[in-house]
């Protein structure tokens, strides 16, 4: 199997991108589209040439520093599915597949296709966290919590913090990514103390980094690859209202 890659280069952030176009061969459809890559890579690099630059870690779609868009859509467009859980399968012999960074004023390009995403840990240093003293491990039926609320709570505790809702969205906002992390806090009695300010920090937060705002397209829950509910966004909107209006 061969594909046509068509790859964004960028030497950082300041330089201007530019196009390369290099052939993958040798592959098998069983491969992930990262152990492509990976393959890419080593010809390169035994050709002198300088390797696509890109992110990863688990390799399990937990993570999510696989941050790739592939043919215009975040992760490659397949539902619930990460860029290392993609696989070659999905594309045909001969295909010509574009590879892009994300594309977000708040993830400056460090290098080819990998951007600096750490305006998402600064949202989550502003509020994501619970401050209470907890002590050693509490027996599990210590705190009753009704199921509808902690099937929710776990609901937005999946999001994995890739930005791909950043990506698709054509404001490059993260209300997705808060919402979900708000949402997850805000359901559980744990992060009620606190719900407040979060809400506003979280949202202060996310303004200075320069995500844009939210028109609820929905093409960020469309290309989630956790399949996160835009109810986190009405939920988010909520939650920040209500702190408002407290004055907190």
């Amino acid at each position: 199997m061969r594909l046509t890659l068509k790859v964004c280069r960028q030497k950082d952030a300041a330089s201007a991108p530019t196009w390369e176009t290099i052939e993958a061969t040798g592959l098998s459809d069983g491969m992930s589209f990262l152990e492509m890559l990976d393959v890419v890579n080593d010809r390169l690099t035994l050709e002198g040439r300088d390797p696509i630059a890109f992110d990863s870690d688990c390799r399990e779609g937990v993570c999510g520093c696989c941050a790739l868009v592939i043919n215009g859509s975040p992760h490659g467009g397949h539902r619930g599915t990460t860029v290392c859980q993609l696989h070659l399968r999905h594309f045909r012999d001969g295909e010509t597949v574009v590879l892009e960074p994300w594309r977000a004023q708040a993830f400056p390009v460090i290098k080819d296709l990998i951007v600096d995403r750490g305006a998402l840990d600064r949202i989550m240093q502003a509020g994501g966290f619970v401050s209470v003293n907890t002590g050693g491990a509490p027996d599990g039926n210590a705190m009753p919590i009704a199921k509808a609320a902690a099937d929710r709570a776990m609901d937005a505790a999946v999001c994995i913090g890739c930005g791909a809702c950043v990506a698709a969205c054509k404001n490059a906002s993260a209300m997705l990514f808060v919402g979900a992390k708000v949402s997850h806090l805000a359901l559980l009695p744990q992060g009620r103390v606190e719900r407040d300010r979060r809400a506003l920090a979280m949202v202060q937060a996310m303004d200075e980094a320069g995500f844009g705002g939210c028109t609820v397209t929905g093409a960020c829950a469309a290309v989630c690859p956790k399949e996160i509910s835009l109810e986190c966004i009405a939920r988010l909107n909520r939650e920040y209202g209500l702190a408002m209006l407290k004055g907190e």
